[in-house]
């Protein structure tokens, strides 16, 4: 389960792109925040993906993005030229291929590091997925594999990716959001060669005109509840502020528990819509486990944010990181328990998740209130050293730039820390 949001300049308050999204897995799924640097390769290279090797470009651009612990590629993710990606599961009426392949979240990753922008990504994604399709476990390991759809943004446009197999359909978005089914209608702009063929020789289509991707291969077997009613939510609150969307309202977007509710209606059951929440805490099917938002700057000349979470948004905070610097290692660390990985940042706030979960009516309150003036402190000193960044970078050093900024995301981390433990006992760990 995964919602994601983007809204183009005209409808938000900087005038710049806003990407969202959270990474909604299985409980206890560590997705540590990775770092890619750019680099050159030779011709002969191979990189070795989740389940398969397939042949390494010559010149891989930087990125970062969150990737579970076992997963080579990203659930989401930025690269230096101000490109996000972020996939989610969909299920369609054709089946899951058995042969391993390129599952969604190598894919977002090879497009982050292959592409310049979304129309570069849609044609990397699509180009992959025709020849290696996308089978082999995702959910977890050895578990099922999906069908993936792809929010794609620039500081230009954005584009959404629905797949099925190995087929595809693209369509330009303003304003808008993906949930966890097939959700373009008719109203594609481009699809694979072959896929009116294939819904009409497979019978899902018998209608006239191009063919509705929703309606022809949305699965019938997975409730609608699922998604339908986060897909709506997700949609009702972008429209309620558009125009005037910031990075802040992203946050709350993606902390969401239905109108009014701090934590999530605890009378719901699973065979209602309300149960499913943006901001997931049902296990089964699972729990928010990294969320990131970004604002997608046209000048990328001075140092721009990048905000990340760890494991349920509402109960954690969101803290800038940059491609510019280099990420302090807690944030990157992560392995499959947590005495494995002891320092992993991401096994803390998934403590604080834990004992947050006690008593979600009292406990989520309290974090939001304890988190307010973490959250001021970070954002003033944030502004100062991206001045600082940007002081330097008109003087010709860059190097400098980046060790400013890395030193402040250090000092994050380390501010950061100092509460969790406290916040875990006010939890009543």
């Amino acid at each position: 389960m995964c919602d994601s949001i983007v809204a183009l300049g005209l409808h938000t308050r900087s005038g710049r792109t806003l990407f969202g999204k959270n990474s909604d897995r299985k409980r206890g799924e560590c997705q540590p925040f990775v770092q890619i640097l750019e680099a050159g390769h030779p011709a002969d290279a191979e990189v070795e993906c989740t389940h398969i090797r397939i042949p390494q470009v010559r010149q891989t651009y930087r990125t970062m993005g969150h990737s579970p612990w076992w997963v080579w590629g990203f659930e989401h993710g930025v690269n230096e030229h101000g490109l996000a990606i972020g996939n989610q599961a969909v299920f369609s009426r054709e089946d899951v291929e058995e042969k391993p392949g390129l599952i969604g979240m190598d894919l977002v990753r090879l497009a982050l590091e292959r592409s310049r922008d979304r129309r570069e990504a849609v044609d990397c994604i699509t180009s992959l997925l025709e020849k290696y399709g996308q089978g082999g476990s995702a959910f977890a390991p050895g578990a099922a594999g999906y069908h993936n759809s792809f929010n794609i943004a620039d500081p230009e446009g954005a584009v959404f990716l629905e797949t099925s197999g190995r087929h595809w359909v693209v369509r330009d978005v303003e304003l808008g959001s993906l949930s966890n089914h097939l959700c373009t209608g008719a109203d594609w702009d481009r699809c694979s060669a072959g896929f009116d063929d294939f819904v009409r020789e497979e019978g899902y289509w018998t209608g006239s005109g191009r063919f509705d991707v929703e309606q022809a291969l949305r699965n019938p077997f997975i409730p609608p509840r699922l998604s339908d009613g986060r897909l709506a939510r997700t949609r009702e609150l972008l429209e309620r502020a558009k125009g005037q969307l910031s990075v802040a309202d992203v946050e709350r977007i993606l902390r969401d528990h239905g109108e009014g509710l701090t934590a999530p209606p605890e009378d719901a059951t699973l065979e209602e819509e309300r149960f499913f929440t943006i901001c997931v805490h049902n296990d089964p099917p699972g729990l928010t486990t990294a969320s990131l938002v970004a604002e997608l700057p046209r000048d990328r000349t001075a140092p721009w944010p990048v905000w990340i979470s760890f494991a349920v948004p509402c109960s954690g905070i969101f803290f800038p990181v940059y491609l510019d610097g280099i990420v302090p290692a807690a944030i990157a660390a992560g392995a499959r328990r947590r005495e494995e990985s002891p320092d992993s940042l991401w096994w803390r706030f998934e403590a604080l998740e834990r004992a947050a979960a006690r008593d979600l009516e009292r406990n989520l309150p309290l974090l939001r209130e304890a988190w307010k003036p973490v959250e001021a402190e970070i954002e003033e000193r944030r502004q100062r050293v991206e001045s600082e960044a940007a002081t330097l970078v008109r003087a010709g050093d860059r190097r400098g730039a980046s060790r400013h900024l890395s030193r402040f995301m250090n000092e994050v981390v380390m501010r950061i820390v100092d509460r969790l433990d406290e916040f875990e006992r006010m939890c009543g760990a």
